[in-house]
C-alpha cells in the first residue's frame, strides 16, 4: 500500500511539472477572473498563466486578461459593457479598457465588428490557431497564382459586406496578403503604387468586382462600405465625381460614359488597369477583346493569283517586308528624317484576295498578325471607343517591343472607322467617329511597325488617311486568264477546256470561285459526282451572285 501511494504521489508530481499549454492558461484565467474585479489575489493566483498568454501574443498582462475574457464572452461579437459585467465591475471602469482593446486591434489580435467600434471579436484565424494550441496573430497566406489570390480577396470583401470587419482592418489584412504574395505580378504592381489604405481598398474593390462578380460598372452607393465614417466617404466620392481622386489621376479608374456624357456617379476600371494589372487572368468575358494575334505558323499556305501589274506590287511588298530589307529601310528613313512606320492600304471589290494577301505576306515573311476586331472597337458605350482604340495601339507597341520581327497590325474591312470625318459634328456618335479617326491618324504618324488596312469602299476614305498610306494597292477582279488558273487550282480535276469556259463565261472574283469549289466538294461527297461536271458548276456560278446581269453568259460563249 505504501509503495502504491508513493507511485501515485510520483505521478502527481510528474503531471504538475509538465508545462502548461496556452489553452490551459486561457481556461484558468477565465475561471478565476469571473467576478474577481481584477483583485490582487486573482492576479497573484494567475500570474503564471497571465504571463504565459502575454508572452505568447506580445501583449501586456491586463491585455492578456481582457483577451481571455473576450474569448469566453464571444468570441465573435463582444460589447465593451460585457467585460466589466464578467468581472463584476462598474461600467465606468470599462472605459479604462479602451486603450488596451485598441492596442490588441492594432496587433490584429482583436477586430472591431462594425464601423461604430461598439463591439469587437476574435478573428477566425486566431481561434483556429488556438484550437491547435498555437499563438498566431497575423498568419502569412501564400498562394500559387493570381486566381487563388482573388478567391481569397473575394471572401474578405464578403466579410466587409456583412459588416463583420472595418474598412481599415480589411485594408491592413489585404495589404499583408499582397506582401505575402509579392511574387505575383498583380500584387507586385499594386504594392509598387504605395497607396493609402482607402485608395488601396477602392482599387482592390474594383478589381474584385470585375474578376469575381464580372461587374465593371460601379455606382457611388456600392462603395459606401469602403470608407471609415461618413466624412471620409463624402470626401472620397466627391473627388471621384470630379475626377480628382488619386486613382483617377493615375488612370486606373474613370467615369462610365453614356450617350457621350460622363456619368459622374458611375465608375469603371480603366482599360489600362485591366490590361496591365490583370494580365495574368483570363478576362475575355469581362473585358472587351480588341484583337487576336495570329502567328505565322498558324497560317495555311495558299496559292494566290493576280493580274500581272498587281503581282509585281505584291512581290515588291513581300521583299519590302523581308526582315533585313525592312530594318535597313527603317534605318535609312530615320537618318533622312522621315517616319519609319509602314502603312499600306489594300482596296477593291469583295473577294479579290485583299485579306488573304495580308495573311500570305505575314506567312512568307515570318511575321505575326494582330487582327483588329473593328466592331468591338466601336463600343456601344460612347466614350469607351476612344479608350479602346488607344488601348489597341498601346498593345501593338508592346508587341513590337517583344517580338523579334515587327508584327502586322491588320484593320480588316476598315470602312467603319476610316471613313470621311464629319464637319460640325454635333451628336455624340458623330463626335465619337471623329475622335476615333483623329486618334488613328495621330498613331499613324508615330507608327514604328507595319499597318495594313483593307477596304471595299475606297470612295469613303478620308483624305487624311489616304495621305498617310505609303502604299495603296488596288485589287481588281481577275481577268479570264487568271480566273482559269484559279478554277484549276481550286478544282484540280477540272480540264483546261472546262476551266476556260467557266473563266470566260462568268466574271467572278477569286472568293466567289472558292465558294463554288467548296459547294462542288460537298456535292462530290454527297453524290459522288465527277469534279469536272461542267453543267453543275455553271449552275453554281449562276447562283453565286445576286446580280441577275452577272448571271447572263457573255456573248460568244
Amino acid at each position: 500500500m505504501e509503495k502504491e501511494n508513493k507511485t501515485k504521489k510520483s505521478a502527481t508530481n510528474k503531471v504538475s511539472n509538465e508545462p502548461m499549454t496556452l489553452l490551459q492558461a486561457v481556461e484558468r484565467i477565465v475561471d478565476l477572473s469571473r467576478d474577481s474585479k481584477l483583485s490582487d489575489s486573482f492576479m497573484k493566483k494567475c500570474s503564471k498563466e497571465i504571463q504565459l498568454v502575454a508572452d505568447a501574443y506580445g501583449i501586456t498582462p491586463q491585455q492578456a486578461i481582457l483577451f481571455c475574457i473576450t474569448l469566453e464572452c464571444g468570441p465573435y461579437n463582444v460589447g465593451f459593457y460585457e467585460l466589466p459585467r464578467f468581472l463584476n465591475m462598474s461600467n465606468v471602469r470599462s472605459l479604462s479598457f479602451g486603450p488596451d482593446i485598441n492596442e490588441m486591434i492594432k496587433k490584429r489580435l482583436l477586430r472591431y465588428r462594425d464601423n461604430d467600434k461598439d463591439s469587437f471579436g476574435v478573428p477566425e484565424h486566431i481561434l483556429n490557431a488556438l484550437r491547435e494550441n498555437r499563438a498566431v496573430i497575423m498568419p502569412s497566406i501564400v498562394v500559387e497564382d493570381c486566381d487563388t489570390l482573388f478567391e481569397l480577396m473575394g471572401t474578405w470583401f464578403d466579410v466587409l459586406e456583412q459588416n463583420n470587419i472595418s474598412p481599415k482592418d480589411l485594408a491592413i489584412d489585404l495589404l499583408k496578403l499582397l506582401k505575402d504574395n509579392n511574387k505575383i505580378s498583380f500584387a507586385e504592381q499594386v504594392l509598387a503604387m504605395k497607396l493609402k489604405d482607402e485608395e488601396l481598398l477602392v482599387l482592390l474593390f474594383f478589381c474584385n468586382q470585375l474578376v469575381n462578380e464580372d461587374d465593371n460598372k460601379i455606382l457611388s452607393h456600392e462603395m459606401d462600405d469602403l470608407f471609415e465614417g461618413r466624412r471620409m466617404r463624402k470626401k472620397a466620392l466627391s473627388e471621384m465625381a470630379h475626377g480628382t481622386h488619386k486613382l483617377m489621376q493615375m488612370g486606373l479608374i474613370e467615369h462610365v460614359c453614356e450617350d457621350g456624357t460622363a456619368n459622374t456617379s458611375m465608375f469603371t476600371l480603366s482599360i489600362m488597369a485591366r490590361t496591365k494589372l490583370l494580365a495574368e487572368l483570363d478576362l475575355q468575358q469581362a473585358e472587351v477583346k480588341l484583337s487576336n494575334v495570329l502567328k505565322p505558323d498558324q497560317i495555311k499556305a495558299k496559292s494566290m493569283f493576280y493580274p500581272q501589274a498587281m503581282e509585281q506590287q505584291i512581290n515588291e511588298l513581300n521583299g519590302f517586308l523581308d526582315d533585313e530589307q525592312f530594318v535597313e529601310i527603317q534605318r535609312r528613313l530615320d537618318e533622312s528624317g522621315f517616319r519609319t512606320g509602314f502603312a499600306c492600304l489594300f482596296y477593291g471589290a469583295p473577294g479579290t484576295g485583299k485579306t488573304e494577301t495580308v495573311y500570305q505576306l505575314a506567312r512568307t515573311t515570318g511575321r505575326s498578325i494582330m487582327l483588329v476586331d473593328v466592331p468591338q472597337i466601336k463600343s456601344k458605350w460612347v466614350g469607351d471607343s476612344e479608350k479602346n482604340i488607344k488601348a489597341l495601339f498601346d498593345r501593338y507597341r508592346e508587341l513590337v517591343k517583344r517580338c523579334e520581327l515587327a508584327p502586322i497590325l491588320l484593320f480588316n474591312e476598315a470602312d467603319a472607322i476610316f471613313g470621311v470625318r464629319k464637319n460640325g459634328a454635333e451628336n455624340a456618335v458623330d463626335k465619337m467617329e471623329n475622335t476615333i479617326q483623329n486618334i488613328i491618324l495621330q498613331e499613324m504618324e508615330s507608327l514604328h511597325g507595319i499597318m495594313i488596312a483593307t477596304t471595299n469602299l475606297v470612295s469613303n476614305l478620308d483624305g487624311a488617311f489616304e495621305r498617310r498610306f505609303l502604299y495603296k494597292v488596288k485589287f481588281e477582279k481577275p481577268d479570264a486568264t487568271v480566273r482559269s488558273r484559279i478554277w484549276q487550282e481550286m478544282i484540280p480535276d477540272l480540264s483546261d477546256k472546262s476551266a476556260d469556259i467557266l473563266a470566260n463565261t462568268y466574271d467572278l472574283s477569286g472568293g466567289q470561285i472558292e465558294n463554288i469549289a467548296r459547294k462542288n466538294t460537298i456535292n462530290r461527297i454527297l453524290h459522288g459526282d465527277n469534279g469536272d461536271n461542267l453543267a453543275t458548276l455553271m449552275e453554281y456560278c449562276k447562283a453565286e451572285t445576286l446580280n441577275p446581269a452577272a448571271n447572263r453568259p457573255r456573248m460568244g460563249f
